[in-house]
């Protein structure tokens, strides 16, 4: 890197942890998404035992009333222990934290702010790559990642996301720097040790093994011994350190649930279900909700989904997002005509339609997933769509940068007006969020 690309992006962390730190400071006690029961994971592995899934973690009625009083003292959270099924890296993580701090609640946040802080860097580092060392495009992603209200929102708070996030984004790393003819035995353990502490984070980051041999099969699908031995040296390791959490559902469940899925879902009684808002509203009714609140709380929803941004912000940003698919689309387009033409240089074509595979099927693998889960369940957040938030920052700066292509031509100062105007809007709604939203959501 050179030093002013370096400057640019010690600045762009800088802001972030600044910013990361507000949502963490100014955020009410508990009103971030499930942020009681991921916090009260961490206090039981303090207290000496590992939690498990059990009648009575879920009580949909006190939960309704304590989230509806808006977390008013007088309600016991300490009770809310409906996370209990989850893996537990992210919270052995925080046990350090709970110990030094006693429990506050915003010193653990920060544990999650400075994880964030290694998503937002990697979001560089993945898109500097993928354009091919166009600094203002992977400076673009990068602003996007950082500033995004409620990715913020998420990244201060006691959540196991911020360290899932971390793990995606170090594995899309590891898939987008060169790999030679003959694979790495660097790469591939490497790759094989973060999908297998994906497999101990978070359900949402198990995608991260069908990406990882979704690639090698395309990279070395000539090449059977070859391919062979990567997927060994890949898949091995993960799921020896899976198999860890594994063995231990499944002994500790009835029946054979590794994933502790059927214990979560037949402890959640109550909860919304996707067929009785289709018998309220209709299959039209029911999808035009789940776009609608995915769109806006994928920007900005807060609390537990009860603070939305105006409505003239979702307008812009509506705007916005239709305006970079469009150059997305036009861009790809324009890949698909240049394939054909003979002066396109082998090698190259095949390391970008690489990358653009390892993106694609981590967008399209998340969108299926929010989908699918919603098909039982009643959980239209945006923030789901996080675990392919670099890939979303990624054709989201390239189809907006197409419109500013003619300008650059003429003026090629004017490629950081894209990570400048990025940065102005997705700030001035995150200081709009802080100063204006958060603190309504306080009790009394």
């Amino acid at each position: 890197m050179h030093r002013l690309e370096i400057i640019l992006v010690a600045v762009l962390l800088a802001v972030y942890l600044v910013l990361g730190t507000l949502f963490a400071l100014r955020t009410p006690l508990w009103q971030a998404p499930d942020e009681p029961a991921h916090y009260n994971y961490v206090r039981q592995l303090v207290e000496g035992a590992l939690p498990v899934m059990a009648p009575g973690d879920w009580d949909q009625a006190y939960l309704s009333q304590v989230v509806g009083s808006r977390f008013d003292p007088v309600y016991n959270v300490f009770i809310l222990t409906y996370e209990d099924w989850q893996p537990p890296l992210y919270y052995l993580l925080q046990v350090p934290a709970y110990r030094l701090s006693g429990g506050t609640l915003p010193a653990m946040r920060l544990v999650s702010v400075l994880l964030g802080a290694g998503v937002v860097l990697l979001a560089y580092l993945v898109a500097r790559r993928v354009f091919r060392g166009r600094v203002w495009l992977g400076l673009a992603a990068a602003v996007f990642v950082a500033f995004l209200p409620q990715h913020l929102a998420i990244l201060g708070s006691v959540n196991n996301d911020a360290l899932a996030e971390l793990l995606i984004a170090a594995t899309l790393f590891v898939l987008v720097i060169p790999w030679p003819d003959e694979p790495p035995p660097g790469h591939a353990l490497s790759l094989g040790l973060l999908i297998g502490a994906a497999f101990l984070t978070k359900g949402t980051a198990y995608l991260l093994a069908p990406v990882a041999g979704i690639f090698i099969l395309a990279r070395y699908w000539t090449r059977w011994r070859l391919m062979a031995r990567a997927l060994l040296l890949v898949f091995v390791p993960a799921l020896l350190l899976g198999g860890l959490w594994w063995a231990r559902n499944t002994l500790v469940y009835d029946s054979l649930d590794p994933l502790a899925r059927e214990a979560h879902d037949a402890v959640v009684v109550g909860q919304p279900r996707t067929a009785e808002w289709l018998a309220e509203f209709g299959l039209t009714g029911t999808v035009g909700r789940f776009l609608t609140t995915t769109f806006n709380s994928f920007w900005g929803q807060f609390g537990w989904m009860a603070a939305p941004l105006p409505r003239w912000m979702y307008g812009l940003l509506l705007v916005l997002t239709l305006a970079a698919e469009a150059g997305l689309i036009v861009l790809l387009t324009e890949r698909v005509r240049h394939r054909n033409r003979e002066e396109a240089d082998p090698a190259e074509t095949a390391q970008t339609n690489l990358w653009i595979l390892v993106l694609s099927s981590t967008l399209l693998l998340t969108v299926g997933l929010h989908i699918v889960y919603n098909l039982t369940f009643v959980q239209h957040q945006g923030r789901y769509l996080f675990p392919a938030l670099i890939p979303i920052a990624v054709g989201y700066v390239a189809g907006l940068g197409f419109w500013f292509q003619p300008l650059i031509t003429r003026q090629s100062w004017a490629r950081w007006l894209l990570p400048l105007g990025l940065a102005i809007i997705l700030l001035a709604i995150s200081f709009y969020a802080l100063w204006r939203i958060l603190p309504g959501l306080a009790p009394g």
